[in-house]
Parts: structure tokens; C-alpha cells; sequence
């Protein structure tokens, strides 16, 4: 069916609508406005020099003959910087990068100099003139080497190559659970290193005006207000002559929270020559110098009686966060969210330890479209369920019924500290089953083993954890972690509302707006939604971690019943009625038993201007700073099925049916826009995306030419649904949905995958599982066809 006989057309249409994007039109006609496309009079170009090693010491940099080319303005090193005192800057927590080294490079493609040049070409060139002479050092790639006592130092500023170590859960307790346990499973997974592969690669135009002292800066940033403070304790400039835009985004994904030595060294080019300097990086730059997410080691053990029932849950993990830590404090980001990894299990103990490493790779710590750590948690949990029901030859769905937290328990706390909102897990799996005919499925699968086939189902089930605040519990760079709603009505009855956070694709202009419409009753298209700039836009801390909705969003009601409480005020003023008499429906405020008369919201934001009643503030408008009294916690349960070709190792997937429940939907085709795109993200983790590094810390997979992404052709069919499990404690009851498949999808497509080879004897395949490697198992089993 055509879309526009399934959508309707614009007007007050709140939550639960499917309408069409506000910001659709803007992109699908080629009119968006990237960093790429901001061109400024008298513009420079920065390109940098990267290094080819992935440890070395710089011994010396030549820079005449680059300077010499025609059109080359200035060349900066690390010397230069340093001298400057921005050599090194904080990262958002817990840790410092380099701008621009100058003593030794840590990663292959990281940033040595930068030229400054009238056009990018002319500054390609004189990039590759400057001759930078290097001592190579032994790289430290295996996060496990780098612990070890004698292992070189990655960092020149630390003296260990250790990040963090942390902790979470009852250590004796669990222990003593596994002691008394009737059947104990145990498996070590490895969580490939990816990259976000977002379509815009990073980039920057600063522009100085010496005049004013005002710095501007254009960035691909989620989290403009933040880096905005950041650049302002490093630059000292102050932060009111600071601004920081972020346009059009081509995908985050959470990579580009980290803050660039492109965006600091562009600044400090252009308050240096006193033009704007642009840098943007290329696919190639970008796949090899950005901050990349996963790459853990995991141990995970589970400890159960022989009915089935979990008892307990222990977890060793070594991460490699490479040479600098991407993005967030351990105990509260990176590490601390694995402890969701009881996941939607009532689990009577859990211990959970997670170790940090540096490496000499680019950057790691950032969440790759999910809530900081939460992926890997929930991919060992639902692992683990799976291999502990082959072992105790239980079916993997009855197993998770059986474990479930029930949803009479909520709110739940769980073994490792957090208290679960809300969740009808068993209503969610029940309902995937039933779409997808499981029990049916099953005979087919043991009718195709007699024939000699291969068929896989697998299952994840899983909760994610969303929303960063509650600000006593988060935090970055000491702000404390809230998000932020200013909602203005003109005269006319139009509302333009703005906000702290930055959307990259997940349709916030549409989905604030009918909120608002929701409360307000005014019409979608009557508001405008600005986000980005932190000179209009009150503080926020950004979009990542899925926390738009439950912190942004949040305020966004808050503020519109802050509204509508004062133009009741006004509404009785005009109705010559008690406050306590006036009705508000659709739009119309009336009094109480006589609906025909009414005056519109519109009506009133007129008087709010032209007549107010006594004493009372002209205006009608309202800001929120919104701090959620707790997470949310979104859930779900996968349920996929595989065909596998004795012949070549292809995994087909035949089916997917994936049921979310993300509270209280704003737009179910934005949220069904933003389930299918993370399964696709998921897909792709299972059985193709991958960064390697070979010993010398040389990068596979550095271009889109060795890291696959799925196209159209390789993604399978998505069948979704949804069960409707508000929160409580937020304002509108929902919780986030944007980071849930990517969270839950891959296990599924692992489970089934090693669901097909268990009775071959295969417990466990890392991802991605290229063909090859299934081809490899079957080979061995002696089942692999030669046809």
C-alpha cells in the first residue's frame, strides 16, 4: 500500500499517530544541511598527517617542503600545541587524549600534523610532502598482553596500561550458589571491535571572529552544550563566545560523542589565521582514527538446578579500549552497564568483573547504538540461557518462562542493583512465538534433521537500559545528567520548542512536536522543533544511549502541562468562569457543562499577549531541565529461524520476528523505522562487520571494500509487533526504543545459528559467522557437502 494512503495528513495528531515525518521532505529532496556544506567567504582546508605505525617515537618532522607548495597557509604539529597548552585535551570522562602527538604515536592513522591550505587538494598534497621520521616501538594489540606486567606502555602519560577495574554484585553470595548448583555452564565469547559506519564521516568548519572574540564551530557532534563547556575549560575562551552548531547529522550512532582532535585543531587554525578552517575527514580517515565500539573478552558462567530454575550468574570481561577512553567514566558507563546482565531473569545472585585495557588501536568505550555496554551484557546472557538449555535438553523457550522476572515483581531489583521499572517478559516471548508458529517450527526442524538438513531457531529475550540520568547517578564532566525542554507560543497560536539534545536520524522534530501536540492540542505542523545550537537551545546533555525520549522528551511534557496550567488561568479569565470549572479537550478549553462554548488554545495564546488577567506575567511559555527518577527499561523478545547450505556454509535467514515493548509509542512508524534499522545493525554484527588488526597493529578493514555492512540485497525481511508495558515514573509512560534491536538482535541470530549445529557437537561460534567458518565446522563433523 502506498504511503500516503497509509499516512495521514498533518494536524493535531499526539501520541500513538502514524504520521509522516516533519523533516522527511528536507532530506528526501537533497535539502538537509551537513558540516560538509557549510562554505564560508575566505575558507581554509586542514588535512592531517597520519601515522602509518601503530607505536612509534617521533624522532623528527620535516616540514619545508610541504610549506613550500603553493596555496599551503600553515602547518601545525604537536610542538605547537603543546606550547599552546592544548597538546591534550579531556576526554567526556575519566580520562585525556592527545590533540596532536609529540613524542610518540599510539595508533596507526592517528593525527601527527595538520596543513593548513586554500583548497583541501592543495593540502592533500602538501600532507604527503611532510616527512615525519619514526622509531617503531613493539605495538601492544591483545588487551590480555597489555596487562601483563612487562608489557610495553602504551600511554607516555601513565604508568600502567590498565584503565579501570570494576566490579558489581555479591561476590561470596554467588560463589556460594555456584558451590550448591546442580549443573554449572560456562563459555567465553568474543564481542568483535566495530565500527559505527555512520554515512557522514566526522567533520568541522570553525570560524573566529577576532572582533567580537566570538568562536564558532559547525561539528558533527551529539552533544553540542558538552563540548561546548569542554572546549571552554581547554581554550580558556569563555563560554558565552562559544558556539556550537550541530546541523544536519548523518547517523551517530554514539560515535560521534567523542570529542576530535579535527574539532580542536580546526578552532585553534582559525582563531590562529583569523578564517574559517573546515576539516572533514574521509571514509578511509574515518574508518581507521574514530572511536570504535565493543572489542570485549568475555567469561561467563551460569549456575542452575536440574529443573532449570537459574540460580546465578558470573561474569569475567577484559575490554580493549585502545590507546584513549572514548567517551565515559567506567563505573558509571562503559563498565557499569554491563550489570544489566541478569537481564529478564530473576536471578537470585550475580558477580560481575570488568577490566579495562589500552591498546595501541584508535580510541574505544563508546556505545555503538546502544546504552553503553548493555549489548554485550545482553548477548552473554542469552548465550548462556541458550547453552544451558541444550545441556539440561530443555527448550530454550521454556527455560526463559521458566526464569522470568514476573511481572506481578515490578518494580524489580535485580541481583546486581538496579531496579527494573517495569516488564511482562513472558507476554512478549509468548506473543513472538505465536506469530511466528514456534511449536510448529520445532517439528519442522527435527523432520529436516532426519533428512539430513540444517535449520536453526534462536531466541533472545532481553531488557536494555535507558535514559542517562537520573543525575545522581550520572554525570559527564561533572554535569550532572538531565535533559531539557523550552516550549514557546507566539501570539498567532504557533509554538517553536527547543532542546538540549541533537537527533541524527531518529526523528525528533516529529515526535517532540507530537508530544506536544498531545498535550497542547495544537497541530503538528504549527510546531517547529530546533535542536543543536547551543546559542538558541537551552542545556542539555545530548542524544546517545537511547535517552531522548525518557529525559528530552520528558521535559517536553513537563513544560506543556506548565502551559496549559497557566492558559487555563487565562481561559477562565476570558470565560468569566472559576479555573476549577474549565475543561480542556482537543484543543478547546470550556466551561464545565457547556462545551459550546469554548475559546481555542490559539485563543488564548492571543490573550496570553493582548489580555492577560491582573497581575499575571504576559507570555505563555515554559523550560524544563528534566531529571528522571530512574532509568527506563525497554525489552523484547527475537525469535529467528535459519536454513544453512551443507555445501557452502551460507546462513540464510529465513524468518525474524522481533517483539518490542518500549512503553507508550509517540509514533509507531518511527519506532517500527527505528526497530528494523537496528536489526539490520544486528545482522550485520552477526555475520559480517568486523575490525582486525594484525600484530604489528595494522587495520583489516579499514574501508568499506573489508568491512561489510548489509545493502538491501543481503537484509532479511523484518516481521515486528509490539506489547505495551508502560513506565510508571515517566511523564508520558514510554521508554525508548531507538538502541532495543541492535541490543537484542544479535544473539538471536547466534543462537539459531549454533541452535542448527548442536546436535553436530557445536556449542559456541564468535561473530561475525562468515560462511567459511560454518563451512569449517561442517567440514570437521564430516556433514559439509561437496555439491
Amino acid at each position: 500500500m502506498a504511503m500516503e494512503e497509509t499516512l495521514p495528513p498533518m494536524g493535531v495528531h499526539g501520541m500513538g499517530h502514524k504520521i509522516r515525518r516533519k523533516e522527511d521532505m528536507r532530506f528526501l529532496t537533497g535539502k538537509g544541511t551537513y558540516v560538509d556544506d557549510i562554505k564560508l567567504p575566505n575558507m581554509a582546508y586542514l588535512v592531517f598527517v597520519r601515522s602509518p605505525y601503530a607505536h612509534a617515537k617521533i624522532k623528527k618532522i620535516n616540514i619545508e617542503k610541504a610549506k613550500s607548495i603553493p596555496g599551503v597557509i600553515d602547518i601545525i604539529t604537536g610542538e605547537e600545541l603543546e606550547k599552546a597548552g592544548l597538546a591534550w585535551i579531556p576526554t567526556l570522562m575519566g580520562d585525556k587524549m592527545m590533540v596532536l602527538p609529540t613524542d610518540k604515536v599510539v595508533f596507526q592513522g592517528q593525527e601527527i600534523a595538520a596543513v593548513i591550505a586554500e583548497d583541501k587538494y592543495v593540502a592533500m598534497d602538501a600532507a604527503n610532502q611532510i616527512e615525519v621520521e619514526y622509531e617503531p616501538l613493539e605495538p601492544v594489540v591483545d588487551p590480555k598482553k597489555a596487562l601483563e606486567p612487562n608489557s610495553p606502555l602504551v600511554r607516555p602519560d601513565k604508568n600502567s596500561n590498565l584503565v579501570f577495574r570494576w566490579e558489581a554484585g555479591n561476590k561470596e553470595l554467588t560463589d556460594k550458589v555456584f558451590k550448591e548448583a546442580d549443573i554449572v555452564v560456562s563459555q567465553d565469547f568474543y564481542y568483535q571491535r566495530l565500527h559505527v559506519a555512520y554515512m557522514e564521516p566526522v567533520g568541522s568548519v570553525a570560524q573566529y571572529d577576532p572582533v567580537s572574540g566570538k568562536l564558532t564551530l559547525w561539528m558533527t557532534t551529539q552533544a553540542p552544550h558538552v563540548v561546548r563547556t569542554v572546549f571552554s575549560l581547554v581554550t580558556k575562551i569563555p563560554e558565552n563566545k562559544i558556539r556550537i552548531i550541530s546541523p544536519d547529522i548523518g547517523g551517530g550512532f554514539g560515535g560521534k560523542v567523542y570529542v576530535y582532535p579535527g574539532y580542536v585543531v580546526s578552532a585553534y587554525a582559525s582563531i590562529k589565521l583569523g578564517r574559517p578552517v573546515k576539516w572533514i575527514n574521509t571514509r578511509s580517515e574515518d574508518m581507521k582514527s574514530t572511536a570504535f565500539a565493543r572489542d570485549f573478552h568475555i567469561h561467563g558462567e551460569l549456575a542452575a538446578k536440574k529443573d532449570g530454575t537459574i540460580l546465578g550468574l558470573r561474569i569475567k570481561v577484559i575490554s580493549d579500549h585502545g590507546a584513549f577512553y572514548g567517551d565515559a567514566n567506567p563505573s558509571k558507563f562503559p563498565a557499569g552497564l554491563f550489570s544489566i546482565c541478569t537481564g529478564a531473569y530473576d536471578i537470585k545472585a550475580a558477580y560481575v568483573e570488568v577490566t579495562g585495557a589500552y591498546t595501541n588501536k584508535p580510541a574505544g568505550g563508546i556505545a555503538y547504538r546502544c546504552s553503553f555496554r548493555v549489548t554485550e551484557a545482553v548477548y552473554t546472557i542469552e548465550r548462556l540461557v541458550d547453552i544451558l538449555a541444550h545441556e539440561l535438553n530443555m527448550d530454550p523457550a521454556e527455560l526463559r518462562l521458566k526464569n522470568f522476572i514476573p511481572p506481578e515483581r515490578f518494580p524489580y531489583k535485580s541481583a546486581l542493583g538496579w531496579t527494573y521499572d517495569s516488564g511482562n517478559y513472558a507476554a512478549a516471548l509468548k506473543k513472538a512465538m505465536e506469530k511466528i508458529g514456534y511449536y510448529e517450527l520445532r517439528k519442522e526442524q527435527e523432520e529436516k534433521r532426519k533428512k539430513g538438513e540444517i535449520m536453526g531457531i534462536g531466541i533472545s529475550t532481553f531488557v536494555e537500559i535507558v535514559g542517562a540520568g537520573p543525575a545522581d547517578l550520572f554525570d559527564i564532566v561533572g554535569i550532572k545528567m538531565f535533559d531539557s525542554a523550552e516550549i514557546r507560543i507566539h501570539p498567532t497560536g504557533k509554538v517553536i520548542a527547543r532542546f538540549g539534545t541533537r537527533a541524527q536520524g531518529q526523528g525528533h522534530e516529529t515526535t517532540y512536536a507530537q508530544i506536544i501536540s498531545e498535550i497542547l492540542g495544537i497541530p503538528v505542523e504549527d510546531i517547529i522543533v530546533e535542536e543543536g545550537d547551543t546559542d538558541t537551545c537551552p542545556y542539555g546533555l545530548g542524544t546517545y544511549a537511547s535517552r531522548s525520549t525518557p529525559t528530552a522528551g520528558a521535559a517536553a511534557a513537563v513544560s506543556a502541562r506548565k502551559i496549559l496550567d497557566k492558559a487555563k488561568k487565562i481561559a477562565a479569565h476570558l470565560l468569566e468562569a472559576r479555573e476549577e470549572d474549565i475543561v480542556f479537550e482537543k484543543g478547546k478549553f470550556y466551561v464545565k457543562g457547556y462545551p459550546d462554548k469554548y475559546k481555542t488554545i490559539q485563543d488564548v495564546a492571543l490573550a496570553a499577549y493582548t489580555n492577560p488577567p491582573p497581575n499575571m506575567e504576559a507570555g505563555l511559555e515554559a523550560v524544563t531541565y528534566y531529571n528522571p527518577p530512574n532509568m527506563t527499561f525497554p525489552f523484547g523478545a527475537y525469535i529467528c529461524v535459519v536454513d544453512i547450505d551443507k555445501g557452502t556454509g551460507q546462513v540464510k535467514v529465513r524468518r525474524f520476528v522481533a517483539v518490542d515493548d518500549c512503553g507508550n509509542i509517540i509514533n509507531p512508524v518511527i519506532v517500527d523505522g527505528q526497530i528494523m534499522g537496528g536489526l539490520t545493525m544486528g545482522f550485520g554484527t552477526a555475520f559480517m562487520e568486523e575490525i582486525k588488526y594484525d600484530e604489528n597493529g595494522n587495520i583489516y578493514g579499514g574501508s568499506f571494500a573489508e568491512y561489510l555492512i548489509p545493502t538491501a540485497v543481503e537484509t532479511p525481511k523484518w516481521e515486528l509487533d509490539k506489547t505495551v508495558t508502560p513506565s510508571p515514573h515517566h511523564p508520558l509512560g514510554a521508554k525508548g526504543v531507538g538502541e532495543s534491536a541492535t541490543v537484542g538482535s544479535p544473539a538471536a541470530f547466534v543462537n539459531a545459528v549454533v541452535d542448527a549445529l548442536w546436535h553436530l557437537g557445536v556449542k559456541h561460534i564468535d561473530m561475525p559467522i562468515w560462511p567459511w567458518k560454518v563451512w569449517k565446522v561442517l567440514k570437521e563433523k564430516g556433514v559439509a557437502s561437496d555439491e
